[in-house]
């Protein structure tokens, strides 16, 4: 061992080196942590409150390519040069200098320059991310050409094995992480399942169109301009639908939209100003009381479509595709029923897409119920990406119209085909394989 009473001025000095290099170690330790698992909401409300130190680490941290360079580069250096100083000076003092530097460098830096500072930065990130954002932004400056030039040598390796470092897409990083923490909300019992649900509903809004929620061509009630006004009366006072589209010869030349409240208004304005008999309504323009309709694309995001309901002031959209054929229509009740569920009313006489279960432990349900709407109601994961129904599911699975009673297994489950009507499926049995 050395001797202290023999050390120099020189070999005091080197030790100051060594303590200021570990120190800087626990620096950068705790930096790199503290950055890292800093809350992006909580540094962006302090920000938001005036705090210029957490909108400097929001900015840091809106390049991690860079910051984890700068962080490693000065880490990684003050070790090895705090490693190399004390084994020069244990060599000085002892012929067995290596054997003593190192684990004594090591343990120092485990426990000192490690252990210590991470810990501290795990307890408060927040607060230690705002405080170190301006010595590393620093340091960061400084470093830049090393790190410039370290990260290009590096790229240029890994595209020697095929391989590309691209930074993740930020905004999906985030929905990712908003994603995990209501997953481990409703894991750990703070947060309820429909809770969760609604947040990821109104979340996912910019990655759903309207072709995926809108009620098909074949179930939308439409009204026949070219019909006796008496019968369009009584079936838009039958219908369940505040508005209905108009259209006049065929179903794809939607002429407008038809409001109840508006029919009605006519209709009286009409036997107020004529003789006030109910016959002579069937004299009644009926397409002068509609609405202009509006035309939208099926590829049309959700959130988009919402923005453009609430600008216009209007509920209803008919859904057309590049060919500008009818596809459907959506309504604004469509798109918040993506964010809070089902919505119903006491016009509503039984449930559209009702699930219903057996004593066999199957599950039964609609044809034309959507594949979002039964992952949410059973808590399943059945993918929605190649059909919006189950019915569209189970015929993209089968590569063909399957015939009543039919029973196919895929993605865990197995369907049974209920019930058929021309071309379509309308009912379908559900059971979890295994169950």
């Amino acid at each position: 061992m050395p001797d202290v009473q023999t050390f120099t001025a020189g070999d005091w000095i080197l030790c100051g080196v060594i303590a200021i290099l570990l120190a800087l170690c626990a620096c950068v330790a705790a930096a790199q942590t503290a950055l890292t698992l800093a809350s992006r909401g909580k540094l962006r409300a302090q920000a938001d409150r005036g705090d210029a130190r957490a909108e400097r680490a929001l900015r840091l941290i809106a390049s991690p390519e860079r910051l984890t360079g700068a962080l490693a580069l000065a880490g990684d250096g003050a070790k090895i040069l705090a490693t190399a100083l004390a084994t020069a000076l244990a060599l000085r003092h002892s012929d067995h200098g290596v054997a003593i530097a190192v684990p004594a460098v090591a343990a120092l830096v485990l426990v000192v320059a490690e252990a210590l500072p991470r810990n501290l930065a795990i307890a408060r990130p927040e607060e230690i991310a705002a405080r170190a954002a301006r010595p590393v932004a620093l340091a960061l400056a400084l470093l830049s050409p090393v790190i410039w030039l370290v990260e290009g040598i590096a790229r240029r390796i890994l595209r020697i094995f095929g391989l590309r470092a691209e930074a993740e897409d930020p905004l999906h990083s985030v929905r990712e992480e908003i994603a995990g923490a209501l997953a481990l909300g409703e894991s750990g019992g703070m947060l309820e399942r429909e809770d969760r649900q609604r947040l990821l509903g109104a979340l996912d809004l910019s990655d759903r169109t309207v072709d995926e929620v809108m009620r098909h061509r074949s179930q939308i009630e439409m009204l026949d301009a070219e019909a006796d006004p008496n019968a369009l009366i009584a079936q838009a006072l039958a219908s369940p639908h505040t508005r209905l589209p108009l259209y006049r010869g065929v179903r794809d030349n939607v002429v407008g939209i038809i409001h109840s409240k508006d029919l009605l208004r006519a209709v009286q304005k009409f036997l107020r100003e004529g003789d006030g008999n109910l016959d002579s309504v069937s004299d009644l323009d009926i397409q002068s009381v509609a609405m202009k309709p509006y035309f939208v694309p099926e590829t049309t995001p959700l959130d988009e479509q919402m923005r453009a309901f609430l600008k216009r002031r209007a509920h209803v959209a008919l859904v057309v595709d590049e060919y500008g054929d009818l596809r459907g229509l959506i309504t604004l009740e469509d798109i918040l029923e993506e964010i809070v569920g089902q919505i119903t009313d006491e016009f509503d006489v039984k449930a559209e897409h009702a699930v219903q279960r057996t004593e066999a432990g199957d599950v039964v349900v609609e044809g034309a119920m959507s594949i979002r709407d039964l992952n949410r109601a059973m808590d399943w994961a059945l993918p929605d990406d190649a059909a919006n129904t189950i019915a569209g599911l189970v015929i993209n699975e089968a590569q063909l119209i399957p015939a009543e009673g039919q029973v196919f297994s895929f993605h865990g489950f197995r369907f049974e085909v209920a019930a058929r009507k021309d071309n379509r499926i309308t009912r379908l049995k559900i059971r979890p394989l295994g169950a």
